[in-house]
C-alpha cells in the first residue's frame, strides 16, 4: 500500500501541471481561433469608413445580398449615422436589422474602434468590429459575420485537448508506477 500512495503523490504532482498546460494550450488556440475571426471585417468596416469618408453612398457600399444573421456566413454591413441610427444594413434578424445594445456606439466614440462578439439573440453569435466615420458624414461602420464555424472549430480544439490530457494522464500513472517498481524498497 505504501508503494501505491507513493506513486499516486508523485503521480498526482504531474497531473496537476499537466491540467494546468493542457489548460493554457486550450486557451490560446481558442484565442487564436476568436481573434482571427475579426480579420475579414477589420477590412470591410475600415474601408467601408474610409469610402464614406470620402462620399460614397452608404447603400451602394452594401453587399449585393441581405444576410440573414441567424443562418448565413455571409458577411454584412450596418452604416449608422452620429447619432446611432440605421441609415442602411444588410443584416437581417427576424425581418429587420439587429439592434446593437445600448451604449456600443458610445464606446466607439470614445475608443475610436470596438470589436465584440454580439448575441442579438440566442444562438446567434457574430464576430463584429465596429469604426467610427469621420468627414462630412459622420457616422459609424459595423461589419459582422457568424462565429458558428469558429465555435466549433473551438470545441473541437476543446475535445481534442481533454483526449489529450487523459491519455497524457494515463500514460504518465504507468510510467510512474514503472519507475517506482524499478527502485530499491526503503525498508
Amino acid at each position: 500500500m505504501n508503494r501505491l500512495t507513493s506513486i499516486f503523490r508523485q503521480w498526482l504532482s504531474l497531473a496537476a501541471l499537466t491540467i494546468v498546460m493542457c489548460s493554457l494550450v486550450y486557451l490560446v488556440g481558442q484565442q487564436i481561433l476568436r481573434q482571427s475571426a475579426n480579420d475579414p471585417q477589420i477590412q470591410i468596416a475600415e474601408d467601408a469608413a474610409a469610402e464614406l469618408s470620402n462620399g460614397a453612398d452608404a447603400q451602394a457600399l452594401l453587399p449585393s445580398a441581405s444576410t440573414d444573421v441567424a443562418h448565413s456566413l455571409a458577411p454584412f454591413l450596418i452604416i449608422y449615422d452620429d447619432s446611432g441610427k440605421v441609415v442602411a444594413s444588410s443584416a437581417l434578424l427576424d425581418g429587420s436589422t439587429p439592434q446593437l445594445p445600448d451604449g456600443v456606439l458610445d464606446n466607439v466614440r470614445k475608443n475610436g474602434e470596438d470589436r465584440i462578439t454580439w448575441q442579438p439573440k440566442a444562438g446567434v453569435r457574430i464576430a463584429t468590429v465596429i469604426v467610427p466615420v469621420t468627414g462630412s458624414t459622420a457616422g459609424f461602420v459595423l461589419a459582422g459575420r457568424s462565429l458558428r464555424e469558429v465555435e466549433i472549430r473551438e470545441d473541437n480544439i476543446g475535445k481534442l485537448t481533454l483526449l489529450a490530457l487523459a491519455v497524457i494522464l494515463v500514460g504518465m500513472f504507468f510510467v510512474v508506477a514503472i519507475v517506482q517498481s524499478l527502485l530499491p524498497d526503503k525498508k
